[in-house]
């Protein structure tokens, strides 16, 4: 009784959030690059200068997977074939039927922590997010989102870099946090746009600040976490500590630390979690790099069932002490 009293609770709160929040709308984006384009199209996208496009089949069920290649120093590896990633999906090897090595176009959230925490933090996050905004290629998409008490999606999407600037600027600190409201708002607003051709296919991202714990979030962290699983959507997460850091951190923040690494690494992101404001550039800098060196690769899955079970992905590379790094699995598709 206490688990349906618990559901039913959750699933008022959802409906709750989102009627809460503006309705915006963007230009036409894909929810997963590999899978949609197999639903898009019967013949073969584009082939950008330098690229390498393997065509799609039409109505066939594809796992997009975004790959991150580093060195064991941390560099990011660009230079990679089709040949020299091996795909395992719980455990056993998949054939790749579609590899790009030249950067889809990306349609991405910049999420800001407006909370008054961030009063004296907020003027550098500002500039810090700016500059990231302002390295978007012309056929990325943006949309600025800021948090606190509320969710507010300040700009929809666009690639007009003095937009974006505009609404980072228009920030303000105060209230309280609602992390997983904003998350789960962003999930939402990603899934919403649907590509109406094969060069409207695109990446999508999360790129998340936040200074602390979740405080006034209608929303539980499992419901959240459950939603990015499912999406194709890759999370980035700053979560900008204390100056002091390490024992002193609160317990809340610890928290917080927990929830926003297990969202990345879920969903083939990166977590951050830098000391100081001041260093907010360079992390802004670093999600920015990786943007820009990711693989992507799909293939059909050699499990035929329609359970809808969780199975796990692994990517390597052939021979090498190169890492791959991406999401780390799927919802399996249902018969219904």
């Amino acid at each position: 009784m206490k688990v349906l009293i618990r559901r039913l609770a959750t699933a008022t709160l959802v409906m709750a959030v989102v009627a809460a929040v503006p309705v915006v709308t963007g230009r036409a984006v894909a929810p997963g690059a590999a899978a949609q384009a197999a639903q898009t199209t019967t013949g073969q996208p584009p082939v950008p200068a330098g690229g390498q496009q393997t065509p799609f089949r039409a109505g066939i069920e594809l796992v997009s997977l975004n790959v991150t290649v580093t060195d064991p120093g941390g560099h990011y590896v660009t230079d990679l074939e089709q040949g020299d990633f091996n795909v395992f999906e719980d455990g056993m090897k998949q054939d790749v039927t579609f590899f790009n090595k030249t950067n889809l176009p990306i349609a991405l959230a910049l999420m800001i922590d407006t909370s008054a925490s961030m009063d004296t933090k907020l003027s550098t996050a500002q500039e810090a997010a700016i500059g990231f905004v302002r390295r978007a290629r012309e056929q990325d998409l943006t949309e600025v989102i800021d948090f606190d008490s509320r969710v507010t999606i300040l700009m929809p999407f666009t690639s007009n870099h003095d937009e974006l600037e505009q609404a980072i600027r228009k920030t303000s600190a105060g209230g309280s946090t609602s992390l997983y409201n904003a998350v789960y708002i962003a999930l939402k607003d990603l899934k919403k746009l649907v590509a109406k051709n094969v060069e409207e296919i695109r990446r999508r991202a999360i790129v998340v600040l936040s200074d602390g714990e979740d405080t006034s979030s209608l929303l539980p962290y499992e419901e959240v976490l459950d939603l990015a699983k499912r999406s194709e959507t890759a999370i980035y997460s700053i979560g900008l500590r204390s100056n002091e850091g390490g024992a002193n951190e609160s317990k809340g923040f610890k928290e917080a630390e927990f929830a926003l690494r297990q969202l990345s690494q879920e969903t083939g992101g990166r977590a951050f979690f830098p000391n100081q404001a001041a260093d907010l550039a360079k992390v802004y800098g670093q999600i920015s790099e990786e943007l820009s060196s990711q693989y992507t690769i799909g293939y059909t899955s050699r499990n035929p069932r329609r359970d809808g079970a969780w199975r796990r992905i692994v990517v390597r590379v052939n021979g090498t002490q190169l890492t791959a790094r991406t999401k780390q699995g799927y919802f399996a598709p249902t018969s219904h």
